[in-house]
């Protein structure tokens, strides 16, 4: 059996362990297991794909296997992983395991929870190591059909709103996405969905390029909350519990931008160096609308969805620069916000938990009564604004050095515009860590109110070690994303 049909077997196993466990305990059990299992396997994949390129090793995806699955449209299991897609699966092992302790106490139907969190969880995974267009659209299919249960029943607010618009806007985007990918794969005259095979042919007429690139980068455009398609965000991560917040903004956004990245760009590069200039607007009202957006709303959980607006526009804004630096940003940034944004939601839930509430105007004094979860939230904010030594300053500076380097007018004035974003994220973010963490408490449970029990814990400070790592050590990161965004790239420079 090929490596990497692990991360589809793993979740299988732990769907097979979730229907026949019987009590919490067993429950949990089967969740444990599973989740450190894909950490442990992500890692050892992680080092074994080092391991390749030192050796020498210069194939475009390693560990690649292919089996035919229906032969007349030449539908294959392909699958193949290079830095990227290593960088994607270690990035979606953490988030999965840290919001299984996330949602160690989560009551009712914990099984029937943590059965659909499992499935989205495959469909993460899955998707980052297919190569067969078909069969990565199949995965993408199966991460976003459980979050219409998981925030319609487990969810809080308005709930069954929120699941519905989060589905239909979604599901909106596969269709374009579906249009494109048939586009593609008749277009280019292949006899495969292979998306290497496809590259290598190049063959897609530019009239086509020009028909199927806007629906292809649309399709996952609105799952990376493109402006103005990413009012579904908001609501849905308003609404969702707390780990499904968390595998929602940190895994299932990014598959937005890889899936741009991966076979929009890769695929039709003509039509990408023709019309990047229309998506690079939208992009840049992503990130400055979001983060004024983030400015004035009062619930945490609403707070942290438009700075993810913000934050994943920055993902696709870099993409759209058309060269290595900025991509290789737009992957840092991927898993710099994938791990800040869940290192906050599973913050949020934990302090709703104990107050019952995410207004900031009825939150206050927390730093005396919750230390641990509050400097853990200064952290997070810390991050979040882009403190050098944190994630985010790297990732960052990465994006507008690489946006900075097209030297024309539209880009740099468009690159400094973009920049302000970082002058109102220090905004939204210091005001409300003063406003919440500081003074006096006035929550009318505050008598009741405890810091983080064991399970929390484990879930935080995993995800701010990974944080502080990929502040103070993003070299090899950035090296082994940087190898894999180059045969991207050299499509795109014309």
């Amino acid at each position: 059996m090929n490596f990497l049909s692990i991360f589809v077997l793993i979740p299988l196993l732990m769907l097979a362990g979730l229907w026949a466990a019987r009590g919490i305990k067993a429950i949990r059990g089967v969740m444990v297991t599973g989740a450190s299992a894909l950490l442990i396997a992500s890692v050892v994949l992680t080092f074994l794909y080092l391991g390749e390129r030192s050796a020498g090793n210069t194939a475009e995806m390693l560990f690649r296997a292919d089996t035919l699955w229906y032969a007349p449209l030449h539908i294959s299991y392909s699958v193949g992983v290079d830095g990227i897609s290593v960088a994607m699966l270690l990035l979606s092992a953490v988030i999965v395991f840290t919001g299984t302790f996330a949602s160690w106490r989560l009551q009712p139907l914990t099984k029937e929870y943590f059965l659909w969190f499992t499935l989205l969880s495959m469909g993460v995974f899955g998707f980052f190591i297919s190569v067969d267009l078909f069969t990565m659209f199949m995965f993408y299919e199966i991460a976003l059909i459980p979050m219409y249960l998981l925030i319609g029943v487990w969810g809080s607010g308005r709930k069954e709103y929120a699941a519905m618009k989060l589905t239909l806007m979604l599901m909106g985007g596969s269709a374009f996405l579906l249009i494109g990918i048939l586009g593609i794969y008749f277009g280019s005259g292949a006899t495969t969905m292979n998306l290497l095979e496809i590259a290598q042919l190049h063959n897609i007429p530019f009239a086509q390029q020009c028909i199927w690139f806007p629906l292809t980068f649309l399709g996952f455009g609105v799952l990376g909350a493109l402006f103005p398609f990413h009012t579904w965000s908001p609501d849905g991560h308003a609404s969702a519990p707390t780990a499904v917040s968390m595998l929602h903004a940190g895994v299932l956004m990014k598959l937005g931008g890889y899936g741009c990245f991966r076979i929009a760009m890769y695929l039709m590069p003509e039509a990408a160096n023709e019309l990047s200039w229309i998506f690079l607007i939208l992009t840049g009202i992503s990130v400055v609308y979001g983060a004024f957006s983030a400015c004035v709303q009062t619930d945490l959980k609403y707070i942290n969805a438009y700075s993810s607006v913000s934050h994943c526009g920055l993902v696709l804004f870099a993409i759209l620069m058309l060269n290595q630096t900025a991509a290789t940003g737009a992957i840092l940034q991927m898993l710099s916000h994938g791990l800040m944004t869940a290192l906050f939601f599973a913050l949020i839930g934990m302090i709703y938990g104990r107050t019952h509430t995410r207004d900031v105007r009825e939150l206050a004094g927390l730093m005396k009564i919750m230390p641990f979860l509050s400097v853990c939230y200064v952290i997070a904010g810390l991050a979040n604004l882009g403190l050098p030594g944190l994630s985010g300053f790297i990732a960052e500076m990465t994006i507008f050095v690489g946006s900075f380097q097209n030297n024309d007018v539209f880009h740099r004035t468009l690159t400094i515009i973009v920049c302000s974003s970082i002058v109102i994220t220090a905004v939204y973010i210091l005001r409300l860590v003063g406003k919440i963490l500081y003074g006096t408490c006035t929550n009318k449970h505050h008598l009741e109110l405890t810091d983080a029990t064991w399970d929390e814990r484990v879930a935080v400070i995993c995800l701010i070690v990974c944080v502080a790592g990929l502040g103070m050590a993003p070299f090899w990161v950035s090296h082994m994303i940087g190898e894999s965004v180059l045969p991207v790239v050299s499509q795109l420079i014309p």
